[in-house]
């Protein structure tokens, strides 16, 4: 099947009268195509380079690459802001091999985000250096690398492709056996900046740190010598990145040293059209949407159909994996035979990557399913429409996935069909905001405490410390030294500080993850691996008994081995997927700053959240219907980070109490409670009712209320209704993982869980992050405030200041909580405002979104 730019010619008029289509359409943009803008090749560029590229069809730059190429040869570190492939690539290749041609010591170091990027740069560059003839040899180094080749790379390659995880982990603590390329570096360049933000980012900008201590010390800087920072004229830095808010003040943070911008683009653009789509509602007055992994499937299998090569964007790998396997079924059931859609995430080997890509541009596959791994600029080819199923978190993320579609300039159609959580439903349903809005910041923290010291180790590792030297432009580099001497892992001789530790510090920092090593997935026949996972994601999708899904084919886990990273699996026709269940508590470490102040109680500080997957359901295909259960048993995971809190104030929850709108209290079972919950164990034979496990060592199973307490009615000191409640009858005993199955399926959506929900979803607009990046919990009674209290808090080691600024914004957000609950449509709250509506709150007769609504007014008040 090849794809013509024609099928969209023809389908988009279809769409448009399609009323089935048309009754989802929340905004459809139209965004017209725009004519190149070129520049005369730069003076001072070596003259070889424009004949090289004329041989391949250049005869002159577009404006923005002639303006970078133009200041990096003047000396500035250059930062180009342009969209999804308008030719960033050759406005630092450029400069580079510049350099390189004029000077045959020279190095360069170009750092990409991800493994692909790097292949697919490594091709772009070895062309042009063969059209230039040019003794340059150009190699990647990377964990795919094989070992026989990397010291030929190491005293060979003049340019060198890699990523920041092998630069930290496997260039910089062996910066000996590559002194020859540190002596010669010349510039480094750093890709899609904009994915430097978070936790990544600031473990990123800490690596820079420990690079140019290690070019500055090869190529002679006085600055070690002295203990002053050094200037680092000897290196330019080169920077491209996505269109974001703060790219300036976010790649000098990176860097630490000034950029000059440019951001006009040259390139032409083809014409795109962008339409948002909600699906329908199933239930109005729940508010429950049409899935809409579903939705994808049955669009994006017509633009398949019709000859439009196609990428998906997932949220997850499960979603990725479960949205393939719909596009497969839905092309069978129409009949459609020669399309090819395949799956791209992390996991895959990259053999499975590589080959997925080369079909791609190849156009031998014709559909690919992906989570953001490929957003970035890997060239996949001309692909005419892009799916996004689901809101990517961030403005900046969502133009990402859209540009790749249309990328050579053709007709191209991005479509986001919304998911039913709040954030989604905030965008679909005020397009404007997402049309009108500059793209989010990219946060970093570079001097988070954990993160800097665990480089600063790293450091000291590699080359000793002089005393007043500073690391980067962290000011306390001394006191910080001084901790890890008590510690044991450095030592003050002179006016130098040593590592004297036995450790290899950099294998126990990961620069993307809380956990440094991996779980691999073998085939449990033959142990042929087919994919691996971090341990920070494998418990929820690599428990025993879970469905593991790759490119489409399930694997049921038999096995895992937890201790030696093995898990073993086994592949099954099923037609179900599993999801975890979890179960968090926090514990707040200490506080920073805490404020009793009218209705509420605010503060933030450091907190530990405790997490153990206890057990699993198992979800009918398509129609999402619950099947079963299943018990896990794994080690809890401890994650130490920020945190921010609000609780309420006593006179708050009376009101609310006395006005019959506050249904979040613990529960008193009455007096007789203890007897008649001892008598329900002994009745069951002390097992489980459901799974029939017996008690723990240690621990009593839990006892069941079957008609749920809080409808008895009882009122302590005014009637004796727990005597009701509790008779035996009544009561079932029931392990700790199936009594939170069953409390899920009954989970009574109060008002202090409705605002969590609410919080949880609006703050990332707020904050500008990802809505990952935080999570959250809801706590009746919490023991550090001994008052209901809901905690957000970073979802990574140490925090990177999210909490700090949601301690800051609490009145914006209140406000738009309240907004956003206020104006929608639902009857009495939905997944686009409080939260879905439970069974068991519609058992209470009670109105979450009243009951959420009457919460904000009173802290509002």
């Amino acid at each position: 099947m090849a794809e013509s730019p024609m099928s969209l010619v023809h389908l988009l008029p279809r769409f448009q009268a399609d009323p089935n289509l048309h009754a989802r359409i929340t905004a459809w943009e139209r965004i017209p195509a725009r004519p190149p803008v070129y520049a005369a090749w730069p003076d001072a560029l070596d003259p070889r380079l424009p004949l090289a590229l004329a041989a391949r069809g250049i005869a002159r730059p577009y404006s923005h690459q002639a303006q970078a190429t133009e200041l990096a040869l003047a000396g500035h570190h250059t930062l180009v802001v342009t969209p999804t492939a308008s030719g960033k690539t050759l406005a630092y290749n450029l400069p580079v091999l510049h350099w390189l041609l004029n000077d045959p010591d020279a190095r360069a170091l170009y750092l990409f985000p991800t493994k692909a990027l790097a292949q697919d740069q490594l091709q772009t560059l070895q062309d042009l250096i063969e059209v230039l003839q040019a003794d340059i040899p150009v190699a990647v180094y990377d964990g795919d690398t094989p070992k026989a080749h990397r010291k030929r790379i190491r005293e060979g390659a003049r340019i060198l492709l890699t990523n920041p995880d092998m630069l930290h982990a496997g260039i910089l603590p062996h910066h000996t056996a590559w002194n020859a390329f540190f002596r010669g570096l010349r510039a480094v360049v750093i890709d899609e900046i904009h994915i430097y933000r978070g936790v990544f980012g600031s473990h990123v900008a800490n690596v820079l740190r420990r690079l140019r201590r290690i070019a500055d010390f090869y190529q002679g800087a006085t600055g070690l010598e002295s203990g002053e920072r050094a200037s680092h004229l000897n290196v330019t830095y080169l920077l491209a990145s996505a269109t974001i808010a703060n790219p300036v003040e976010h790649a000098e943070r990176l860097i630490e040293a000034p950029v000059a911008l440019v951001a006009r683009n040259g390139a032409p653009t083809g014409e795109k059209h962008v339409i948002f789509l909600n699906p329908p509602l199933v239930d109005r007055d729940l508010g429950l949407r049409r899935s809409n992994l579903l939705e994808a499937q049955q669009w994006g299998a017509t633009l398949l159909a019709e000859g439009v090569q196609t990428i998906f964007f997932a949220r997850s790998r499960m979603t990725a994996e479960l949205l393939l396997t719909y596009l497969r079924e839905g092309l069978e059931r129409k009949g459609v035979r020669d399309v090819v859609v395949r799956g791209y995430r992390g996991g895959y080997l990259p053999r499975e990557r590589r080959a997925i890509e080369r079909g791609l541009r190849e156009g031998a596959i014709h559909g690919v399913v992906a989570t953001n791994a490929l957003e970035l600029g890997v060239d996949i080819g001309q692909l005419g429409a892009a799916v996004l199923t689901g809101f990517p978190g961030t403005i900046a993320s969502a133009w990402q996935q859209a540009g790749r579609a249309g990328r050579r300039g053709d007709l191209s159609l991005a479509m986001f069909i919304a998911g039913g959580g709040a954030l989604d439903q905030y965008i679909v349903q005020h397009p404007d905001f997402f049309f009108g809005r500059s793209p989010e910041h990219a946060r970093i923290n570079p001097d988070n405490l954990v993160i800097l010291l665990a480089h600063l180790r790293c450091a000291a590792f590699e080359l000793p410390f002089r005393t007043g030297e500073d690391f980067g432009r962290f000011q306390f580099t001394e006191e910080a030294l001084v901790m890890l001497a008590e510690e044991g892992e450095v030592m003050q001789a002179g006016d130098r500080w040593f590592w004297t530790s036995e450790s290899y510090p950099a294998g126990e920092v990961s620069l993307r993850t809380a956990s440094p090593d991996r779980i691999l997935i073998l085939e449990a026949d033959g142990g042929e691996t087919i994919g691996e996972m971090d341990r920070e994601t494998a418990p929820p999708l690599l428990h025993e008994g879970a469905i593991y899904l790759h490119e489409g084919r399930a694997y049921l886990v038999e096995h895992l081995d937890w201790e030696e990273g093995h898990a073993w699996v086994r592949p099954v026709e099923v037609d179900y997927a599993t999801r975890a269940i979890s179960a968090s508590q926090a514990d707040v470490l200490a506080v920073h700053d805490q404020k009793d102040a009218g209705p509420l109680l605010r503060g933030w500080g450091e907190v530990a959240i405790r997490s153990r997957v206890t057990g699993f359901k198992r979800v009918k295909r398509w129609t999402h219907e619950v099947l079963g259960y299943g018990e896990v048993d794994l080690p809890e995971t401890v994650l130490e980070t920020t945190g921010y809190w609000l609780a309420l104030a006593d006179d708050v929850v009376d009101a609310l109490r006395a006005a019959r709108l506050w249904t979040s209290a613990p529960n008193d079972y009455g007096p007789n409670w203890p007897e008649q919950r001892a008598k329900a164990r002994a009745g069951d034979g002390y097992r489980c009712v459901l799974c029939g496990a017996s008690e723990p060592p240690g621990r009593t199973h839990d006892v069941h209320h079957i008609r749920p307490f809080r409808t008895f009615g009882y009122i302590p000191g005014v009637n004796e209704n727990y005597r009701l409640a509790n008779r035996l009858e009544n009561l079932r005993t029931l392990c700790r993982t199936c009594h939170q199955k069953v409390e899920r399926g009954q989970r009574l959506r109060s008002g202090l869980s409705g605002l969590a929900y609410l919080l949880h979803n609006l703050a990332p607009l707020h904050l500008m992050c990802d809505p990952s990046d935080l999570g959250y919990l809801v706590e009746p009674l919490a023991p550090h405030t001994g008052r209901p209290t809901i905690i957000l808090y970073d979802r990574a080691p140490g925090g990177i200041g999210l909490s700090e600024r949601l301690y800051d914004l609490q009145p914006q957000l209140l406000e738009a909580a309240r907004e956003m609950v206020s104006a929608c449509g639902c009857s009495h709250g939905c997944p686009a405002c409080v939260g879905p509506v439970t069974e068991g709150a519609e058992a209470l007769d009670w109105d979450a979104k009243a009951l959420t609504l009457a919460l904000l007014n009173a802290i509002l008040a």
